[in-house]
């Protein structure tokens, strides 16, 4: 028998119905919101949404289970279109020592990447796994029901495989989980001073592995400062296309290499970072098909010489996507909610830009907008029940948890305590 719920008694419905597409310009305002909403699920897809008085009374409704929510915001889960959650645990005084320093602009990894590097290698995955396991109960209590795990902590072909093994065996436990390869990031120390062949190794020999292996959907590569030129990242982004992978590639943080216009050329999906991003790169984003994915927490430890363009970027027609870049080194966050708090006091976007950005647009940015990003029927019932009338205090209340239940799939995630103070 058909396991239906009927969620009714929002006061606010965020659906994030729209144009089919990336939001962009005044679309990226537009919640799709539904006043005194409700919706329909039967075996954890939307079958019906919309206002209370219609959905109640129709004739599903009347055998489903109710969730009464008790005049609360309900929208989509939040979508973490980039993080690199699955790392080492380094010291405490490790991280003692660089609060208050100043990473050098031009030196996008920190001296103690190295050590990160030595940790991945060695640590076992039944460690690693418990680890990540810890990290997404985290993103799960604070509304995250799908995220992006890249690896490249590693950079050698045992630990690459092994973090995007992990990656694939947690998806689904509890949140959907998508992997990104990203060893074209940094020349490893046994390849130092031969950038070319350590991209040799990795298309002969590394990429081919995660394609057949089909441990992951895209693949990255940096294009600045420390990682790889134009001419090197165009060449690994052309053989990961032919291989069927989609493409991301992060630029612009420490300097404009041409990376954006690469990624646009070869119909990237994902630009990330864009910190240091012209008003060329603004413009072309904005003509193209590319979602720019946007790091607020990376300058929590001083790693980036200013924030992002992401009020330039969102006034230009760019399609912009907000994630947390979870990782170690410099955004050491969990919560999709801090990073609305960023985003509005650092990178001037409105909470409803905001809400677009981690929901329908991080959606695009992971492939995933068939069925995640938006309620509406024919979609996964993947959705939050905020502790908030109005989708406004999300980013009002920095570092309060408003997520008083995540759903996905229509079924309540048990991944720790869920429920907000009233």
């Amino acid at each position: 028998m058909a396991h239906r719920l009927l969620v009714r008694g929002a006061r606010q419905l965020l659906t994030l119905r729209g144009p089919a597409g990336p939001r962009r310009g005044a679309n990226a305002s537009d919640l799709g919101l539904v006043e005194e909403g409700a919706f329909l699920v039967e075996d954890g897809i939307i079958t019906h949404i919309g206002p209370a008085r219609r959905i109640e009374n129709l004739g599903s409704a009347r055998s489903a289970e109710p969730l009464d929510v008790q005049g609360r915001v309900v929208m989509p889960g939040f979508i973490d279109c980039q993080t690199s959650l699955i790392h080492g645990s380094r010291s405490l005084e490790e991280h003692a020592g660089r609060h208050g320093a100043d990473l050098p602009l031009g030196a996008p990894e920190p001296p103690v990447f190295w050590s990160e590097m030595r940790m991945i290698r060695t640590a076992t995955a039944k460690r690693l796994t418990a680890q990540a396991r810890i990290a997404i109960a985290r993103m799960a209590a604070n509304g995250t029901t799908t995220l992006d795990i890249h690896s490249g902590s590693g950079l050698d072909e045992a630990s690459e495989l092994k973090v995007l093994r992990i990656a694939h065996s947690l998806d689904q436990e509890p949140v959907g989980v998508h992997a990104t390869f990203h060893a074209a990031h940094l020349t490893p120390p046994e390849f130092a001073g031969c950038p070319d062949t350590f991209l040799d190794f990795l298309l002969a020999e590394l990429l081919p592995q995660v394609v057949r292996r089909r441990l992951a959907l895209a693949s990255a590569v940096t294009c600045d400062a420390g990682g790889f030129g134009i001419t090197q990242a165009r060449r690994y982004l052309l053989v990961a296309r032919d291989l069927g992978l989609s493409l991301t590639i992060h630029a612009s943080r420490f300097a404009n290499l041409g990376g954006v216009q690469l990624g646009i050329s070869l119909d990237a999906r994902v630009v990330s970072h864009l910190e240091m991003a012209s008003r060329a790169e603004i413009a072309a984003l904005a003509s193209s098909n590319t979602i720019a994915v946007l790091i607020p927490g990376a300058a929590f430890r001083g790693s980036v010489s200013r924030p992002a363009p992401a009020r330039a970027l969102l006034d230009s027609g760019a399609a912009v996507a907000l994630a947390t870049g979870c990782n170690p080194f410099d955004s050491p966050i969990y919560s999709m909610p801090v990073v609305h708090s960023l985003a509005c006091a650092q990178l001037h976007m409105t909470p409803a830009e905001c809400i677009t950005a981690t929901t329908i647009n991080a959606a695009y940015a992971l492939g995933v907008a068939s069925h995640a990003g938006s309620l509406e029927a024919g979609k996964h019932a993947d959705f939050l029940v905020l502790a908030a009338s109005d989708y406004r205090e999300i980013p009002h209340a920095l570092g309060a948890n408003l997520v008083s239940a995540t759903y996905r799939h229509g079924r309540r995630l048990h991944v720790g305590r869920l429920h907000a103070t009233d």
